[in-house]
């Protein structure tokens, strides 16, 4: 396609989205009022759901699909660093050598890896009750789990990183969240809807199909955070070209 015509559909659909943006900015509530319909309906669906936490009910029961599609992108974004950071025909492997790392880092690193890995689990299995969930949880496991490079080094961390079973982990995961969508079609009604039992109020067994979804949310962003970064580390630390180290 020429340049002009690429110019060309860009304002067109350019020019679409200013007018549909704008006309759905005009009926918004004034800010600042004391009028906030979406919030009280997101509310009372989340109270009627046995969900706890609001914000959760949101993501993965008012707008499930919408977060299916945010934690897709995710799944995509490991999936290409897998394939553009494999090794090319002019590389090779290396064996990364040791870290000078001060004792005290070495000590700090070693006690809070337990404690930041707990903590992970507790934000990922709490997501229905408590600010969090499996985006946030996903995330303080990977990061916990890279202490062991922090505190020791590369080497350390390969040993505690089972990447093959997080690369499998972290598509089940991916899967799990999409499958699970089919149990509101079983039961008659939508896509993704909420048709679990939903339990008592402020419990881990409430929110029904909300906590289901926070977990394996909370599989795929630990594991996908931790295969990612393995490919970038390992394209810093072991990655060389032929005849080179």
């Amino acid at each position: 396609m020429r340049p002009a015509a690429r110019l060309a559909l860009f304002g067109t659909a350019a020019a679409g989205f200013a007018v549909a943006f704008t006309a759905a900015a005009l009926r918004l509530p004034a800010f600042g009022g004391d009028r906030h319909p979406y919030g009280a309906r997101a509310v009372a669906a989340a109270l009627a759901h046995r969900t706890a936490n609001a914000v959760s009910s949101v993501n993965f029961d008012q707008r499930a699909f919408d977060t299916l599609g945010e934690e897709s992108i995710l799944f995509a974004s490991v999936l290409a660093a897998t394939l553009l950071l494999r090794l090319a025909r002019d590389e090779h492997r290396r064996r990364p050598g040791p870290a000078r790392v001060l004792p005290s880092t070495r000590l700090l690193g070693a006690a809070l890896l337990p404690f930041t890995l707990l903590t992970g689990g507790y934000v990922v299995a709490h997501g229905a009750l408590s600010p969090g969930g499996g985006f946030q949880g996903g995330v303080v496991l990977a990061t916990g789990l890279h202490l062991a490079y922090v505190a020791a080094d590369y080497r350390a961390l390969r040993r505690v990183r089972p990447l093959a079973v997080l690369d499998v982990a972290d598509a089940v995961a991916a899967g799990s969240f999409a499958a699970l969508g089919l149990a509101g079609l079983a039961a008659g009604g939508a896509y993704l809807q909420n048709v679990l039992p939903w339990g008592t109020f402020n419990t881990l067994a409430s929110s029904g199909l909300v906590a289901v979804v926070n977990a394996a949310v909370g599989v795929e962003v630990a594991s996908g955070v931790v295969v990612l970064l393995a490919h970038f580390l390992e394209q810093a630390v072991e990655t060389a070209e032929r005849g080179e180290g």
